[in-house]
C-alpha cells in the first residue's frame, strides 16, 4: 500500500508538471500575438481553486489528468463577435503557432531534461552500441530455424545497414509476427535471409532468439527463489554452468528449459573471489510472459559503461536520443494503425504511474528524470498525432484550410470534434483496460 501512495505521489507531481510546461507553451505564445487566454487550467472538470489575474483564470480542476488554456473564441460552438482578440480572428499561421506550441515545449524540456542526466549520469549497457555479433541463439527460435548461429554478424537487417545491438533489439521488438529482411556475415560471406520474430511478451513484444555477447551479472533477487537460497547476491557475475561458458542470459535461461529442475553447478566470480554454488531451478512464473518457466529468480543487470558527459555531448547524446524513441514511438503507432502492432505496448497511466515510482524509489534523481525526458516526449509527439481535438488535429485542420483558402464550416467541424471525443474516449478506455490486465497478470500467483 506505501508503495501505491509513493507511485500515486510522483505520478501527479510528474504529469502534473508536464502538463504545465505543455500548456505554458500554448498560453505564452497566445499572449504573445495579442490572443485573449481565459482560463489557464491544470485538469479538468470542477474548479477546485485558483486565482485571477487580469483577464486570465489560472485554476486547478478537480480532474488531475490533462489541462487546457481556453482562448476567446477558440471552440467552433463559441460564438464569435469579431473582437480581435478572439483565437479566430487571427490569421491561420497565428493558429498554428499556438496549436505547435505545446508540444514544441514537451520535446524541449524532454532534451534538456535529458542533457542534465547525461552530464550527472551517462549509463548504457555496453553491448548496444557494439557491432551485431550473435553470442547465443535460442533453442528452437525463428533464428536457429533460419540457420544463425553464434559468431555470425548482423550486417543487415530491415534496410539498416551495419546495425548495432540496440537497432536490432527495436527492429524485432517492434516486428512480432512480421518477416525481417536480413543479411549475415560468416567466414567472410554475406548469407540473406528472413526471419519472423514471434511475441515473446504480453504486451506482443517479438524476438527472433539471437542475443549478443553479454556476460550475465545477478542484479535483483527474487526472495524465496532458488538464486537466493543458494546464496547468490547482487553483483555475482557468472561464469559457467555446470562447465561450459554462458555466453548471455538467453543462453543461460535457454539451457534451464532443457536441464529442468536438475541442481546445477554455477561458477561465479565475487569480487576478486571465484566460487562455485550448487543451485536447483524451479518452474515458476515470469512477470510479463505468459508461460512458466524453468528459473533461479533474479534479475540480469547488464554490464554498464558510466561516466559524465560535458554539455556540448551531453546536449547531442540526447539530441540523437529525443530523435531515436521518436522515430520508435511513430513506428509504434504506424504499426498499430495497421495492426501490426499490440495495444498492450502502450503503458496508460497506471502503468506510468507504476514506472514512476519504480524510478522514484531508485538511488539518486537521475532516474526519475529520465523518466519524466522519456514521458515529456511521448506527450509532446502524441499531441502532434493528426487527431482532431489534439494540437495535431488543430494543425492538420488548418493545413487542409490553407489548401481550400477557406474555413471549414461549423457544422463540420462540430461533427468532428465530437468523432474525435469518442475516439479519444474508447482509446483511454482501452489503454487503462490494458494496464489493469498486466497489472493483474503480473500479481497473479
Amino acid at each position: 500500500m506505501n508503495s501505491f501512495f509513493i507511485s500515486l505521489f510522483y505520478f501527479v507531481i510528474v504529469i502534473g508538471f508536464m502538463v504545465l510546461i505543455h500548456e505554458f507553451g500554448h498560453y505564452a505564445v497566445a499572449k504573445s500575438l495579442g490572443v485573449r487566454v481565459e482560463q489557464f487550467a491544470i485538469g479538468f472538470g470542477k474548479r477546485l481553486f485558483g486565482f485571477r489575474r487580469g483577464e486570465t483564470d489560472y485554476r486547478i480542476n478537480a480532474l488531475p489528468f490533462g489541462g487546457y488554456v481556453k482562448m476567446s473564441g477558440e471552440n467552433p460552438m463559441d460564438e464569435r463577435t469579431g473582437d480581435p482578440r478572439e483565437f479566430m480572428s487571427h490569421s491561420r499561421w497565428h493558429r498554428f503557432l499556438i496549436a505547435i506550441a505545446g508540444p514544441v515545449m514537451n520535446i524541449l524540456l524532454a532534451i534538456v531534461l535529458l542533457t542534465g542526466v547525461y552530464m550527472v549520469h551517462y549509463e548504457h549497457a555496453a553491448y548496444l552500441d557494439q557491432a551485431a555479433v550473435v553470442g547465443w541463439v535460442e533453442h528452437g527460435s525463428p533464428a536457429e530455424k533460419q540457420g544463425i548461429k553464434p559468431g555470425d554478424r548482423i550486417v543487415q537487417i530491415d534496410g539498416v545497414q551495419n546495425p548495432t545491438w540496440e537497432q536490432v533489439q527495436i527492429k524485432q521488438l517492434l516486428s512480432a509476427n512480421q518477416p525481417l529482411s536480413f543479411t549475415i556475415q560468416r567466414d567472410n560471406q554475406d548469407i540473406k535471409g528472413s526471419v519472423v520474430p514471434v511475441s515473446v511478451t504480453d504486451a506482443g513484444a517479438g524476438s527472433a532468439g539471437w542475443t549478443p555477447y553479454e556476460p550475465v551479472i545477478i542484479g535483483d533477487l527474487e526472495h524465496g527463489m532458488p538464486a537466493a537460497k543458494a546464496g547468490l547476491k547482487s553483483g555475482d557475475k557468472i561464469i559457467s554452468m555446470d562447465g561450459k561458458p554462458v555466453p548471455s542470459i538467453q543462453a543461460m535461461i535457454d539451457r534451464l528449459q532443457q536441464s529442468k529442475n536438475k541442481p546445477l553447478q554455477l561458477s561465479i566470480e565475487r569480487g576478486a573471489q571465484n566460487l562455485t554454488l550448487t543451485v536447483t531451478p524451479v518452474l515458476a512464473d515470469t512477470p510479463g510472459v505468459p508461460e512458466q518457466h524453468y528459473r533461479l529468480g533474479f534479475r540480469n543487470s547488464s554490464e554498464t559503461k558510466v561516466t559524465k558527459l560535458p554539455l556540448s555531448e551531453a546536449f547531442s547524446h540526447s539530441l540523437a536520443d529525443n530523435k531515436r524513441y521518436s522515430v520508435i514511438l511513430l513506428q509504434l503507432v504506424g504499426k498499430l494503425v495497421q495492426r501490426k502492432a499490440s495495444p498492450k505496448m502502450f503503458s496508460g497511466p497506471i502503468g506510468i504511474a507504476q514506472q514512476t515510482g519504480e524510478a522514484a524509489q531508485e538511488k539518486g534523481w537521475t532516474p526519475l528524470l529520465a523518466l519524466c525526458a522519456a514521458i515529456s516526449l511521448n506527450l509532446g509527439i502524441f499531441n502532434l498525432l493528426p487527431i482532431p481535438i489534439m494540437d495535431g488535429g488543430v494543425i492538420l485542420l488548418l493545413f487542409i484550410e490553407s489548401l481550400m483558402r477557406r474555413d471549414i464550416s461549423l457544422q463540420i467541424k462540430e461533427r468532428i470534434y465530437q468523432a474525435a471525443f469518442v475516439f479519444l474516449i474508447l482509446f483511454a478506455a482501452m489503454v487503462i483496460y490494458n494496464d489493469i490486465a498486466k497489472t493483474i497478470a503480473q500479481r497473479l500467483p
